[in-house]
């Protein structure tokens, strides 16, 4: 009998291209938890499949609501769970602190107690994120597993929630689940709330002659390191399947660090208009930011072999292309 790998947040940028990876490398059945409003557009190309029962199901749910939570992993008793749902968006954390709280934190130890009620033995990667780390002092770079917290937004400090949370499951109760740290991670799907995905649309929008060639952008200075999201997954696998440890959490992230301001030039440079300039609009800034996000993945690569293998370059060129083929079949996007 196969096993089964449940995704919550199955129809997002990682959930989705995690879901491509697992029924290209494995024989795995595929269930996803989304709710039931979400938007289909990141798996529109397995509707087919859903629709057939093809190693795809879907499971509607909402992480807010404990009685779906239960009901879903009673009925599909994962081997396997990718726990990648949340509130992702930083700056939208600062007029939602309570819905980031309730959905990150208390969504978190909702699915962590349905696993134990229902799945005991399953491998859970429960997905934090780098931004726990939040304002970290030159001298502590690149970052390493111990560095000390210091959340930037209400949605870093969720995200703490999260990585505490997984590693008390993971302790307490002798369940075989880890947490990551991904560092930015980007590519084709990736939400245009995001900084480098909104450059991108923008700019397939100028090109189609949607908008006026102007650029709008919130802070530019923050150093990041970049990641494809096609190598997220494929380290997401590899976190379950070589040599899992209960309760550990890792730092994962790319090799390639620039300014936003630098990644926005090498969009630039892939565009077919040589006119766009670019302004900053306030509204974008978030009220602190996590300037300095280089990591240490030391830890991780060691433990399971990992390293990325896409380059930056490619990974903006496809993030570039995918909105030119959304815009081709759409332009009414909001500019944000």
């Amino acid at each position: 009998m196969a096993q089964r790998a449940l995704i919550t947040g199955i129809t997002g940028m990682v959930g989705s291209h995690l879901s491509d990876f697992l029924l290209a490398n494995t024989n795995w059945e595929i269930h996803g938890l989304c709710r039931w409003r979400s938007p289909l557009d990141n798996i529109r190309h397995l509707v087919e499949r859903i629709n057939r029962g093809d190693r795809v199901s879907l499971h509607y749910g909402d992480l807010r609501d404990t009685l779906s939570i239960n009901d879903v992993f009673k009925t599909v008793r994962p081997d396997y769970v990718f726990h990648l749902a949340a509130q992702s968006y930083p700056k939208t954390s600062f007029t939602s602190p309570i819905d980031t709280m309730d959905t990150n934190i208390q969504g978190t130890e909702r699915v962590l107690n349905a696993i134990r009620e229902y799945c005991p033995d399953a491998v859970v990667h429960v997905c934090a994120s780098s931004e726990v780390f939040g304002r970290v002092p030159k001298e502590k770079l690149p970052i390493d597993e111990e560095c000390t917290f210091h959340p930037a937004s209400p949605y870093a400090i969720s995200k703490v929630g999260t990585d505490l949370v997984a590693r008390y499951y993971g302790e307490a109760y002798d369940m075989m689940v880890m947490s990551t740290r991904m560092f930015t991670h980007t590519g084709p799907r990736r939400g245009d709330v995001f900084a480098e995905s909104t450059f991108a649309k923008q700019i397939a929008l100028i090109e189609a002659g949607a908008i006026d060639p102007v650029v709008k952008t919130g802070n530019l200075e923050s150093m990041r390191t970049w990641a494809d999201v096609r190598d997220a997954v494929r380290a997401y696998f590899m976190l379950v399947t070589r040599n899992p440890v209960a309760g550990a959490y890792y730092n994962i992230g790319g090799q390639f660090s620039c300014t936003v301001r630098e990644m926005l030039d090498t969009l630039l440079s892939m565009s077919t208009r040589k006119d766009i300039t670019v302004e900053m609009d306030p509204a974008r800034l978030r009220p602190i930011d996590a300037d300095l996000q280089v990591p240490n993945t030391k830890k991780f690569e060691d433990v399971t072999g990992w390293k990325p293998e896409i380059p930056f370059e490619t990974t903006m060129q496809d993030l570039l292309e995918y909105w030119r083929d959304r815009v081709r079949q759409d332009a009414g996007f909001l500019v944000r």
